[in-house]
Formats: C-alpha cells, sequence, structure tokens
C-alpha cells in the first residue's frame, strides 16, 4: 500500500460538489484497506455527492455507483482537490 507524505485534505475539509483523488493512504489499517478493495485505490477520482444533515456519513460518487462513508473513520484517505464542480460520474485517472 502506497504511503504519501504530503500536505493533502481530509474527507472531512471537502465541499459539496468538490471533486478530489485519492493520493494514498495515512496508515495500514483494517478499513483502509477495506476501502481500497471497495475501489478507492490511489489515482481514483470521486465527487462529493452530499453530506448528511449533521455531515456524518457522506455520500462519493466514482466509478458509477455511490459510497457512504464518515469522516471520521475515512481520515486515513490522504486526497488532493481537483476541481469544485465536474459532471455525475468521476472517471479513476489513467
Amino acid at each position: 500500500m502506497p504511503f504519501v507524505a504530503v500536505m493533502s485534505q481530509s474527507l472531512s475539509e471537502l465541499k459539496v460538489g468538490a471533486v478530489a483523488c485519492v493520493v494514498g493512504y495515512r496508515e495500514d489499517t483494517p478499513y483502509s484497506a477495506r476501502l481500497q478493495r471497495l475501489g478507492l485505490i490511489p489515482g481514483t477520482k470521486f465527487k462529493l455527492q452530499r453530506l448528511a444533515p449533521l455531515g456524518d456519513p457522506v455520500e462519493i460518487r466514482f466509478r458509477g455507483y455511490s459510497l457512504a462513508l464518515r469522516p471520521s473513520e475515512a481520515a486515513c484517505l490522504l486526497l488532493d482537490v481537483v476541481e469544485d464542480d465536474v459532471e455525475e460520474d468521476v472517471e479513476p485517472a489513467s
């Protein structure tokens, strides 16, 4: 698993409509391994679709499906913001 020591944003810092790219993971945990099995591997772009009223969970959309995540658990993700608003389905980076 790639671990990258760069300045990046967490999922809880993103705004609705933002597009981010997974850069890597902060640590090797069972949850980070699960996120990778679900398709959130380095280079994957996703769009933050919506937030629950209290901000937990959040819905992201990538590779043609939606996934709900708790920001506190997804804090292991290292993200780079790509854009503020793009089309609904986001394809992985080549």
